[in-house]
């Protein structure tokens, strides 16, 4: 579920937006002590959110993109004058979709939130009204389920 929303201008990095996010924080979870957060906010946002805030930070990174068959291949060619000797095949990228490490729970919940009709697009001029619709959003998957049970 989601704790906390903040939605602001995309002129404001991620690295800053951590900040207006993670405001207060303390008081309102005090038990948090854990965040694994996107490769944007690496830098000056992780710094910032375990100097201040004490929390310890894991970056989620996507595996990088490794290069084309015939590089590979002459790579591999390359190392083989070394006396090293590579299976060029495994330095080939992986085919098809990959699962990044806690990633899925942030999609899950955008796939939530974009299942009500009214966070399908992006109407709001205001990011303080974004936030009261996640919320709403938010609340109306959890009755949903409080009403199964």
């Amino acid at each position: 579920m989601v704790l906390k929303a903040k939605v602001h201008s995309a002129k404001v990095p991620d690295q800053d937006g951590i900040k207006l996010l993670l405001k207060g924080i303390r008081e309102r979870l005090p038990r948090l002590s854990h965040l694994w957060v996107d490769a944007g906010y690496q830098g000056r946002g992780k710094d910032w959110v375990e100097k201040v805030l004490g929390l310890s930070v894991e970056v989620v990174h996507r595996t990088p993109k490794l290069p084309p068959e015939k590089v590979a291949m002459k790579w591999a060619e390359e190392w083989s004058k070394e006396g090293r000797e590579i299976d060029w095949r495994k330095l080939l990228p992986r085919r098809g979709f990959e699962v990044l490490p806690r990633r899925w729970v942030v999609e899950h919940i955008f796939s939530w939130i974009s299942q009500n009709r009214r966070m399908s697009k992006d109407y709001e001029r205001l990011g303080a009204t974004a936030e009261a619709f996640i919320y709403v959003a938010m609340t109306r998957l959890m009755v949903r389920r409080l009403a199964r049970a």
